[in-house]
């Protein structure tokens, strides 16, 4: 791994070609086709102009409200020209009586990982971190803990399905400093909002798995320094038209859910070297979501952050910009053909070389999701690791503070998110486990939670989010709670809430998802609802739900869950349960 790098790339020069040019494409369920694309169409979108990328101007027809905001003011000038600092010093009323400063505190500060709840929390803001695979340290949960201490009620922290951290309560006078807490203790929220690379996923047990593939973190740790400059900026990849997602793949289980990323690294061997077959593409929206295709590529372990670079740069330099439902890279792969796409990475790759992709996929195909939570054997004699469950992923400030004690007295003050909102603490001894399993917080954050728990995600919802139509959090956990009392279940079942279209919280992949929406009751008036989806699946086999029942009153839920658990997924009614015992 001392051979890996994060070196900057710079695209070749465009082609000055007119015309038509013919590419192959790979339509996503069909054989390949030949494909015409206009030449014109290859030439690049943006510009660099004095160290930051734009939209040039004779593009701009038809763009989209947000690149209007990010060509009225660069947002990264809010970090890397400190703009945030004078920034800070604004009263509420006098940032809202612009259209400027209104605009950098709503859209343009999710450069910096900042989020104006302007909507349920007025004044105050989400910050969200860059953790890459997912791994963080005691002394970075107390500084967060401290952070979010100062807020009351109004502060807390929630676990992200990218791994991750976000923070809550946060106002905007704290910001310059918490940025420079963040900085003294190795963490960065830059780059983590908008139309930025997210936080890139691992595998949550990367280097103490008996089982791994490969250690996901060096890789993951290469990217987001290449991706954020080294938390210091990188214009570079800063103005993409859309969000991007990124994913090292380490173990046969796919917690990392390679399908539903745009650009994940599947292990595979080619002539004896480490590399990564590449697939391309994975997304949700609102209106629609698409799983990741073959690239046809493979690259060493050595080309991961060129590759995501050029990638990146195909993406920045072609993708459109005008509705904002159509701007997320597989539109442009399906606009490309899959072989035209694949001819644009090429161009921008160091040596414009791009391997085919190899038949020696590390992945086994048929292998059986193992489940983290509780106590695990690591490959390293004499070490295990505990997994904890989170419920919905939602913790207190004193409670990170236990889970930092926690990982300094027992282990080597290490924690590990993972994209089902849990943490694991690993790297403990042995002769430890028996007193570490009898520590309070397990009492709530149950090493062996119930089976209907242990696969239960939410997003944030409309208690903190403005885009979210329902609440989500406490109903999954009340949902799912009531549903416990009324059947049993022999396998786990995935639930995953999201509180509006965007399904931040992911519920395609869902055994069961619920998505908000508005509902009428049985008096017809509307009420908190959802849409309900059925047979999402992770793993070699991944497959995206589909809508089972639309617009049902969350009042009503339990019956319908309790029905689709007893139909889809062998679970007995307590009431039939028990009257077989007696």
């Amino acid at each position: 791994m001392s051979s890996l790098s994060a070196p900057f790339l710079s695209p070749p020069a465009a082609s000055t070609r007119r015309g038509w040019r013919r590419v192959t494409a790979a339509p996503i369920t069909s054989a390949p086709a030949e494909v015409a694309v206009e030449e014109a169409r290859l030439e690049a979108r943006v510009e660099e102009r004095e160290g930051y990328w734009v939209v040039k101007e004779k593009f701009r027809e038809g763009i989209n409200p947000q690149e209007k905001v990010k060509i009225e003011k660069e947002p990264m000038k809010l970090f890397m020209e400190n703009g945030i600092e004078e920034l800070s010093k604004l009263s509420m009323e006098e940032i809202d009586a612009s259209k400027l400063t209104k605009d950098d505190v709503d859209v343009r500060l999710k450069w910096l990982g900042l989020f104006h709840r302007r909507k349920h929390q007025y004044g105050r803001f989400m910050m969200r971190l860059k953790l890459p695979n997912g791994v963080t340290t005691s002394e970075q949960t107390r500084y967060l803990a401290s952070v979010i201490r100062k807020y009351g009620k109004d502060g807390c922290a929630d676990v992200t399905t990218r791994q991750n951290w976000q923070i809550r309560g946060v106002v905007l006078g704290d910001v310059p400093e918490i940025l420079k807490g963040l900085a003294g203790v190795g963490l960065t929220s830059l780059q983590s909002g908008m139309d930025n690379v997210r936080n890139p996923v691992g595998n949550p047990l990367a280097g103490i798995d008996p089982e791994e593939i490969v250690d996901t973190r060096p890789y993951n740790n290469l990217l987001s320094q290449f991706i954020t400059g080294n938390s210091l900026g990188n214009p570079a990849f800063t103005n993409l038209p859309r969000k991007w997602n990124v994913c090292v793949i380490g173990s046969h289980d796919l917690y990392e859910h390679p399908h539903i990323n745009d650009l994940a690294y599947m292990p595979a061997t080619k002539n004896g070297r480490m590399g990564f077959n590449v697939l391309v593409g994975g997304f949700f929206s609102a209106k629609r979501c698409a799983e990741a295709v073959p690239l046809d590529a493979w690259v060493p372990e050595e080309d991961v952050v060129p590759l995501c670079g050029a990638v990146l740069e195909a993406y920045r330099d072609l993708g459109t910009r005008g509705n904002r439902q159509k701007c997320r890279m597989m539109w442009l792969i399906d606009e490309l053909g899959l072989e035209g796409f694949r001819a644009e990475v090429v161009k921008r790759m160091p040596r414009q070389e791009l391997e085919r992709a190899s038949p020696e996929d590390l992945v086994k195909k048929e292998w059986e999701r193992r489940d983290y939570y509780g106590v695990h054997p690591q490959k390293q004699e004499g070490l295990s690791f505990v997994g904890v469950h989170i419920p919905v992923g939602r913790v207190q400030a004193d409670e990170m503070d236990e889970l930092a004690r926690l990982a300094d007295e027992y282990g080597t003050g290490e924690l590990r998110l993972t994209v089902e909102q849990n943490i694991i603490i690993p790297n403990i001894q042995n002769s430890r486990l028996e007193a570490l399993v009898k520590e309070p917080l397990f009492d709530k954050f149950s090493l062996e939670p119930p089976i209907l728990m242990k696969g239960l995600v939410a997003c944030t919802g409309n208690q903190f989010c403005g885009q979210a139509i329902i609440e989500t959090k406490a109903r999954a956990l009340k949902v799912t709670e009531e549903v416990q009392q009324r059947v049993t279940v022999s396998r786990p079942v995935r639930m995953h809430w999201t509180g509006c279209p965007n399904t931040c919280g992911q519920v395609q992949v869902a055994d069961i998802g619920f998505m908000g929406c508005m509902a009428r009751d049985e008096n017809k008036k509307p009420v908190e609802g959802v849409d309900v989806f059925l047979g999402g699946r992770i793993g070699s086999d991944s497959h995206l739900g589909d809508v089972y029942k639309k617009a049902v009153p969350c009042k009503d839920l339990v019956p319908l869950v309790v029905d689709i658990l007893v139909q889809h997924f062998g679970a007995v009614p307590r009431e039939r349960e028990e009257e077989e015992e007696e």
